[in-house]
């Protein structure tokens, strides 16, 4: 065995497993957002709903009034912050199906290993957020997160897909 194809073994064996760096990261995000009580929570979506409206105030040149504002912020609220969970969930998602599918997980395979690894941390960090002060836990969410996933999961296997044909079977016949 010659030495440039050892250490191409090595980095392989190296950075496969390191690849799943960015999926730890992403559940230590969801664990802390979850983490946080009802009220840290309920501010911080409240201040994002707040900029959203806000921006399009400005960008529609509505020239609303605070209490306009106010009622914008509560009719988007809830939306914001399911939208926070489905967005999560989907990087989340993203983060587990790259390195599966790196790992030569596909087709059905990836969406059944991606969807059970995602529902279930979904299903633990609505457990979590159970035994956290002001906050609740909900099947709700974690359907919602599921879904997010399920899109994370299928973005991951259409552009590994489409990258396959693309760029690396051409590669390949040369």
């Amino acid at each position: 065995m010659n030495v440039k194809r050892l250490i191409k073994l090595l980095l392989r064996f190296i950075l496969k497993p390191l690849s799943f760096i960015p999926a730890i990261l992403m559940m230590y995000v969801i664990f802390s957002f979850s983490a946080q009580d009802g009220t840290a929570s309920s501010n911080l979506s409240y201040n994002v709903s707040y900029k959203a409206v806000s921006i399009a105030d400005r960008a529609l040149d509505l020239e609303l009034t605070d209490a306009q504002i106010a009622r914008c912020i509560r009719k988007i609220h809830f939306y914001v912050r399911k939208t926070a969970h489905f967005t999560e969930y989907f990087l989340l998602a993203i983060t587990i199906a790259f390195p599966l599918y790196v790992y030569g997980i596909r087709g059905i395979w990836l969406i059944i290993a991606g969807g059970i690894l995602c529902t279930g941390y979904a299903s633990f960090d609505e457990l979590h957020q159970y035994f956290v002060s002001g906050r609740s836990s909900s099947v709700r969410d974690v359907i919602i997160d599921s879904c997010g996933s399920f899109v994370g999961i299928v973005s991951v296997r259409v552009f590994g897909y489409i990258g396959r044909k693309t760029i690396f079977e051409p590669l390949s016949t040369r």
